[in-house]
């Protein structure tokens, strides 16, 4: 069943709507640049308009291949951090993904600890949708904790990959349900899955579940990397498109 948030109790607290033109809104959105990120990627981040731009009533993130510093690769990655975080609700993003061998977007959330000093995976981290280009049709949702994550062998991982038609042809609504107990992850208003805190005594503590906090939105394409893997040179640019980005929370 499609998921009705004004139904299940919640109110629009936040939306962007990217109805204006140039440079994102500085009010909410901060560009982080750089040549040096973690997971192996080969793409530096930069604030030119050519790799983050608002026209036509969406944002367009576009990695490129062109030499900036020690990269051959430029892309967009924008955050929330010092600017808008939140505490549970439901979060949707409409977006068109970018197509092409090496492209890894993604949209997910850090909390504002890790800001503070507090390392990963110990702060924890949420994958609202995260794609990779040599996998068109696959999507991923994930949950990072010191306790539960990718690099670890011994424990759960709380990782799911759906596959979907037309991600890189048409838009889709990537929505998350955060609750202090759950998160749950949809597309298009259909639950992809969910996870929960489990009653097992180490899944009560910030080491397993570190999802009790304020936590701010990224977006961005990453290029090549652990996950996003070989890069064709001749699929570039990749771009990523989006229509809105909204925020829910429950009414009281």
């Amino acid at each position: 069943m499609e998921k009705n948030i004004l139904q299940d109790g919640y109110a629009l607290v936040w939306e962007e709507n990217f109805d204006y033109e140039g440079s994102v809104c500085a009010q909410d959105w901060s560009c982080e640049i750089g040549e040096h990120w973690a997971n192996n990627e080969q793409q530096a981040y930069t604030d030119s308009q050519e790799n983050v731009c608002v026209r036509d009533g969406k944002l367009f993130i576009t990695a490129r291949r062109e030499k900036y510093g020690i990269r051959d690769y430029t892309s967009g990655r924008i955050t929330t951090a010092g600017k808008r975080s939140f505490q549970y609700g439901y979060f949707e993003i409409r977006a068109k993904l970018p197509k092409g061998h090496g492209s890894w977007p993604a949209i997910w959330m850090m909390p504002d600890s890790a800001k503070r000093g507090n390392p990963w995976p110990h702060c924890g981290e949420i994958d609202i949708m995260e794609h990779i280009g040599r996998r068109e049709n696959s999507i991923w949702f994930s949950l990072h904790s010191e306790h539960h994550n990718h690099t670890r062998k011994d424990t759960k991982q709380y990782t799911t990959i759906r596959e979907y038609k037309d991600v890189c042809s048409e838009f889709h609504t990537y929505g998350m349900e955060w609750t202090d107990g759950s998160i749950e992850f949809f597309v298009d208003g259909e639950s992809a899955c969910i996870y929960r805190r489990t009653d097992d005594e180490k899944d009560q503590t910030e080491t397993a579940w570190p999802f009790d906090q304020p936590f701010y939105l990224i977006i961005n394409i990453a290029v090549g990397g652990g996950l996003g893997g070989e890069i064709h040179k001749e699929d570039l640019p990749y771009e990523m498109s989006v229509d809105y980005v909204r925020v829910y929370q429950k009414r009281g």
